[in-house]
């Protein structure tokens, strides 16, 4: 099982003009729904003015459902939030709250256009993030003498592993997070010529680069 999420720390900020009509959009990714309407808080802490904050968010809860939220803020029900909610949830990408901004531009949308103003907001601003996959993977563990360690840190980093190192007196202790355990062992019997072996230890979360199902590019563990 994986998650889609932006990058960690993103936040992307985009604006449309409809009829006169502003619609501003920030995308942010979070951990919490703390988090969420933190960013919901502060956009109308940024723009007093505006007549419309709307928002929607999903968050990830370990062993369970996700949440979904969404907000309206004045428009006609149904027009902003949940449209707003669909496209996320549309895209696969959790751990992320949108907020638009509106400010009238005097003449009236509709509530087709309002939806259409609403998603395409939350579209615009999809289409800006670069996104990455959350993984659960086994993590391994090989314990290294000091006078080679960094000839392995070397070797797994360009091989696209993302090795851990620990320091001890007694040797040092390297960590790899990776789907490819057969490579990684066969990698350390090349190099250690037999004499160091790997042991899974637990799990670990990774993030790699998004691979869209249209793209035919491999992702690195």
């Amino acid at each position: 099982m994986s998650d889609v999420l932006l990058e960690a720390g993103a936040r992307y900020e985009t604006e449309l003009e409809i009829k006169r009509s502003r619609f501003i959009t920030v995308l942010a990714r979070v951990s919490t729904e703390a988090e969420a309407r933190a960013v919901i808080d502060g956009e109308k802490r940024r723009f007093p003015d505006a007549r419309h904050h709307c928002s929607a968010y999903v968050v990830s809860i370990p062993s369970s459902a996700p949440i979904h939220r969404s907000s309206d803020d004045g428009e006609p029900s149904g027009t902003a939030g949940r449209p707003m909610l669909d496209t996320l949830l549309g895209a696969g990408i959790t751990d992320v709250v949108a907020v638009v901004t509106r400010y009238f531009g005097g003449t009236l949308l509709g509530t087709g256009g309002l939806v259409r103003a609403y998603s395409d907001s939350v579209t615009q601003a999809l289409g800006q993030a670069q996104l990455v996959e959350r993984r659960i993977v086994p993590r391994y563990q090989a314990a290294l003498p000091h006078s080679d360690a960094g000839k392995y840190v070397a070797a797994f980093s360009s091989a696209g592993f993302n090795p851990e190192v620990e320091y001890h007196d007694h040797g040092v202790e390297l960590r790899i997070s990776t789907e490819r355990g057969t490579a990684l062992a066969a990698m350390m019997a090349e190099l250690s010529a037999g004499n160091v072996g790997v042991v899974q230890i637990d799990d670990a979360i990774i993030e790699v680069p998004y691979l869209d199902k249209h793209d035919a590019t491999p992702l690195k563990s």
